[in-house]
C-alpha cells in the first residue's frame, strides 16, 4: 500500500482518493494520467497542507481500466467488466484512445439511468487530452479520453 493513497488529488472541481486496494504500478499510472488533466485554479496537486473544500465532491477510485491501444467495443466491455467490482459510493477510473470510446461510455452511463436497474452510473469526469504537442518519445498516443465512473444507489 502507497502512502500517496491516502493524500487527496484536487482535479477540477474534485478531490480523488486513491484505494489501497490498487497496486503499486496502478496508483503511479493513474497518478501520471491524472496529472494530464486540469488543476483547479491551475495550481499543483493538493498537499498534506491543503484544506479541502467540505462542499467538494470525494472520488474514491477503487478500480482502473487501461483501454489505450484498444479498439471499440474492447474499452466498454473492459469498464462492464470491472464495475463489477465497484461498490455504491466507489468510483472507476478509465483511459482509452479510441474516439468512439467516448461516445459509448458516455451512452452506457446515460443507459444506467433510464434503466430500473439497483445500478445507478455517475459520469463524473469525461475529460479528454491532447497530447500532440507533447514531442516526448515516451507518449504512445496523442488523445486520450479520462473517464471516472462513480456507482450510485439509485434509490
Amino acid at each position: 500500500m502507497s502512502a500517496d493513497s491516502q493524500l487527496p488529488i484536487k482535479r477540477a472541481s474534485h478531490s480523488i482518493y486513491l484505494s489501497a486496494s490498487l497496486s503499486d504500478p496502478e496508483q503511479q499510472e493513474i497518478n501520471h494520467l491524472l496529472d494530464l488533466l486540469p488543476v483547479e485554479n491551475g495550481g499543483p496537486d493538493v498537499g498534506t497542507e491543503t484544506k479541502i473544500d467540505e462542499e467538494q465532491p470525494l472520488l474514491n477510485i477503487k478500480r482502473f481500466v487501461d483501454g489505450r491501444g484498444l479498439a471499440c467495443p474492447m474499452p466498454l466491455l473492459k469498464t462492464k467488466v470491472a464495475l463489477r467490482d465497484v461498490v455504491a459510493g466507489d468510483s472507476l477510473y478509465v483511459v482509452a484512445t479510441d474516439p468512439n470510446s467516448q461516445a459509448d461510455i458516455t451512452a452506457f452511463c446515460r443507459q444506467s439511468q433510464q434503466t430500473q436497474t439497483g445500478d445507478y452510473l455517475a459520469l463524473i469526469v469525461n475529460e479528454v487530452t491532447d497530447l500532440s504537442g507533447n514531442s516526448t518519445s515516451l507518449q504512445r498516443f496523442a488523445t486520450i479520453y479520462h473517464f471516472i465512473i462513480t456507482k450510485t444507489d439509485s434509490n
